[in-house]
């Protein structure tokens, strides 16, 4: 006896889901897991406002960059939501951010890591971000206070960096830029140093 096929999710599976959880289709998966707590959305946020400034309003950088937290993007038939994601202008045009949701891959992404949508995001998200050509991943975990830099080639990632609690951060696609990673974990106490 041979099992029934698989119907894959829809976007009506998506909408049907309650407010307070996060939705993605991801290879015709419908995948759930709950808002960010306090500690994640910090650093998400403080990332954006490290980046924002001298990528986005050419303060202290080169400007030339579109930033949005949590986007709803179409890659293909799959809906995805990145903690961040960054297009160079000139690849986002206005029609592309006149509707609920974006078709225009993005030039970099950020996730931020946490234990609900670890399995996703170093699994399957990654394996579409590589499949619908984004040049730039970046995992930032404020568990263990990391931040892993991703270089697409080809279809697949190579980690190029890693930093670590309160190191200087000089990474692609950002490198005109440095800044510590210790600003990313405002609610946490610094660190004691190593001897």
């Amino acid at each position: 006896m041979t099992a029934p096929a698989k119907i894959p999710a829809t976007y009506a599976d998506l909408e049907a889901v309650p407010p307070h959880l996060v939705a993605e289709l991801l290879f015709g998966n419908l995948v759930t897991h709950p808002r960010p707590v306090p500690r994640h959305g910090a650093a998400g946020y403080n990332l954006g406002l490290e980046l924002g400034g001298p990528f986005q309003r050419g303060r202290g950088g080169p400007g030339g960059w579109i930033f949005l937290p949590e986007p709803e993007l179409h890659l293909g038939p799959n809906v995805v939501v990145p903690d961040l994601a960054g297009w160079k202008a000139s690849r986002l045009p206005p029609a592309a951010v006149e509707q609920a949701f974006i078709e225009v891959a993005p030039d970099w992404i950020c996730e931020v890591i946490s234990p609900s949508t670890e399995k996703h995001d170093k699994g399957e998200k990654r394996q579409l971000y590589a499949l619908y050509g984004i040049e730039h991943l970046w995992h930032l975990d404020p568990r263990p206070r990391t931040l892993e830099v991703f270089t697409r080639q080809d279809k697949n990632w190579l980690l190029t960096h890693t930093f670590l609690d309160q190191d200087e951060v000089r990474a692609p696609p950002f490198a005109e830029i440095v800044f510590s990673l210790g600003l990313l974990w405002p609610l946490d106490p610094p660190s004691e140093p190593t001897t």
